[in-house]
């Protein structure tokens, strides 16, 4: 059987993709690294056009769950700014919050992703 190529799980993994490029966003105002931030800001504009035209796509069933993978994508967001503000902690020296912010989102979405395939796994 194929795989539908528009997916709610894909959805919220966009969607996640764009909260961490929101988050390093301030990382690179603070560096002064107008290039980077430029970038950043191009492919946020390109990853949010893709997670709408994906979310057009999906069948009404898939729209249903999206608000639960939302909910799902913000609690392992939280999972990810504690996991790493342990690390921080234990690890390193303070950093400046635009870093902490950065790596918290990253580690969640990928928390988030990570979760995603154990459960399509088990399926």
């Amino acid at each position: 059987m194929q795989r539908s190529a528009y997916s709610s799980e894909r959805v919220s993994v966009a969607i996640g993709l764009c909260v961490v490029m929101l988050a390093a966003l301030p990382r690179y105002m603070a560096g002064g690294h107008e290039t980077r931030q430029t970038l950043l800001v191009m492919a946020l504009v390109l990853v949010a056009g893709a997670a709408i035209f994906q979310w057009k796509m999906l069948s009404q069933s898939a729209r249903q769950t999206l608000p639960g993978l939302i909910k799902r994508l913000i609690v392992m967001l939280v999972a990810g700014a504690i996991v790493m503000g342990a690390w921080h902690a234990i690890f390193t020296d303070w950093i400046s919050w635009q870093v902490f912010i950065s790596h918290a989102a990253t580690c969640g979405l990928l928390l988030h992703a990570v979760s995603l395939w154990w459960t399509a796994r088990e399926m």
